[in-house]
């Protein structure tokens, strides 16, 4: 696939871009339609957006370029190219989520809601985003003989971005359905955190192109530290609420 979808100027513009841009569009509306239901003052939730965006995407490149260092220290240049591919999902998560709490620990703005509300559309901006990673020709599996395999440098592969996006929308539609049965707040985000994972994990371990630490694959790590503490945050909280 050819990355690049038009050029204005002579500047290219990336697929990658545009399907970024649509799924932080996309999953940012659900959000915004939720939290209107919930009687949320939109100027509020305009501001949480733009203030969770702005540190997920930086977020989720410093964390990408830490974990490639060896390639960004030798070329600088390349770090703030975002154009070109090169965000992990995990360090974007990790800093939408301080900032979402530090703005809305200051709004005084339930958080734990709030994030149950980001789900849903958290999860469908990141299955359409493993979009863009296909147009990019990124983030693909091995070798294989499935009739789904598609052709990377002339070598037919597990195409990874597509077996994470359809999972991801599976969870998508699972918290549509399950958010409003929620036995507490926090509940429905812990669940997206748990499903994910799972799927990553098992999709992780086909792909190529892992961020490492030494001989472990980091976002493997990273997915069962979430599915083991956040199952323990659900058993605990469930507990404590039986006990009432």
């Amino acid at each position: 696939m050819d990355p690049v979808a038009f050029e204005i100027f002579g500047l290219s513009i990336r697929w990658y871009g545009i399907i970024m841009a649509a799924a932080m569009l996309l999953g940012s509306s659900l959000l915004f339609k939720l939290a209107k239901k919930k009687g949320y003052n939109e100027n509020d939730i305009y501001d949480l957006l733009l203030v969770v965006l702005i540190s997920a995407v930086v977020g989720s490149r410093l964390y990408y370029v830490v974990f490639n260092w060896g390639y960004y220290g030798a070329n600088p240049s390349q770090i703030l190219n975002f154009r070109g591919g090169g965000m992990a999902i995990h360090g974007g998560v990790i800093f939408g989520l301080i900032s979402g709490y530090i703005f809305t620990r200051i709004k005084k703005m339930d958080f734990y809601e709030l994030a149950d509300l980001a789900a849903p559309g958290l999860i469908l901006g990141q299955a359409i985003g493993r979009w863009g990673n296909y147009m990019n020709g990124e983030a693909h599996g091995g070798p294989t003989d499935l009739p789904w395999g598609i052709l990377v440098d002339g070598v037919k592969v597990h195409p990874t971005f597509l077996y994470e996006s359809f999972w991801n929308f599976l969870v998508f539609a699972a918290l549509l359905l399950y958010l409003p049965k929620r036995k507490f707040n926090g509940e429905g985000f812990l669940l997206y955190g748990i499903l994910y994972s799972i799927g990553r994990f098992f999709i992780e371990g086909l792909r190529t192109d892992s961020l490492m630490l030494g001989s472990l694959r980091m976002a493997q790590v990273i997915s069962v530290a979430i599915i083991v503490v956040f199952s323990g945050i659900i058993v605990y909280k469930r507990k404590k609420s039986l006990k009432k």
